[in-house]
């Protein structure tokens, strides 16, 4: 009888399992399928699982849209999502390092003051955001896009916990060799905190990668869109290109799936380590 109830309850959290799984799946089957559907098929009344015709030329006709530079957008948003992250996990991992090891009395006001910036809406500091980066002569330049959003409050937050409860017996066994903060940092500290360096990369990089309104302001040029602006050129009030948008939308996804399945393993590692939710 216990291995009766035992099997069943296995066999439906299987299927709990798998209509999870599918329903999860369904924006991005709703994705492929309209990408590659002709307008009529996206906006008929007489719904099919598979389009009437499929459309592969959608793909080419998506790169080969004059008005819209979407390779070009592909690549301005990888340049962006990279520097960005490079750059925040950098700076974050020093400041959250130097603040939970480095003797200073004043260490735990500054730590306070580095998290109630977390407090302050992101529309309080847009304006003067774009006056400085506007008199620095940086709009549509990818230094207008990266440097104003290198710095991450958060990401500072996580390595601090972090570094808390980083074994002070592998820094101890390094300043017996002679290392000092810098040296420890870059030959031990980094070595052994890949985990939460995947994690918070993961989380800085999405949001670089998806970030609308500072790149759409900044960037007015057309060689400076990045490809969530590129996505928005696709639903205009003179024009809406379904297939173009759908077909488009599929394309950007698909760097943020390559980095979900490259660093998953450290992902999930450095969520159950850090604690990020």
């Amino acid at each position: 009888m216990d291995d009766a109830l035992v099997r069943a309850g296995r066999a439906l959290r299987l299927v709990l399992l798998v209509a999870l799984a599918l329903l999860f799946l369904i924006p991005f089957y709703l994705l492929v399928r309209n990408g590659l559907a002709t307008e009529q098929d996206i906006t008929s009344p007489d719904w099919t699982f598979v389009p009437r015709e499929l459309r592969w030329g959608n793909v080419r006709e998506l790169f080969a849209d004059p008005s819209v530079p979407f390779a070009r957008s592909l690549l301005n948003s990888a340049l962006i999502a990279v520097a960005t992250t490079l750059g925040t996990l950098l700076l974050a991992s020093l400041a959250g390092y130097g603040l939970a090891r480095i003797p200073y009395r004043h260490a735990t006001k500054v730590f306070y003051g580095v998290l109630g910036t977390l407090l302050v809406p992101a529309a309080v500091t847009f304006v003067p955001s774009f006056v400085l980066v506007s008199s620095l002569g940086w709009i549509s330049t990818l230094r207008g896009l990266i440097v104003p959003t290198l710095f991450s409050a958060f990401a500072c937050f996580v390595f601090r916990q972090y570094f808390l409860g980083f074994p002070r017996e592998l820094e101890d066994a390094a300043r017996v060799d002679g290392l000092g903060h810098w040296r420890t940092y870059w030959l031990v500290v980094v070595p052994n905190a890949r985990p939460v360096f995947a994690a918070v990369g993961t989380i800085v990089f999405l949001g670089a990668w998806n970030s609308f309104l500072w790149p759409l302001v900044i960037g007015q040029d057309r060689n400076a869109w990045t490809v969530q602006v590129a996505l928005s050129s696709f639903t205009t009030s003179q024009v809406i290109r379904l297939h173009e948008l759908f077909v488009a939308a599929a394309v950007s996804i698909l760097p943020l799936l390559l980095v979900f399945l490259c660093f998953q393993r450290w992902i999930v590692a450095g969520v159950e380590r850090s604690g990020i939710d």
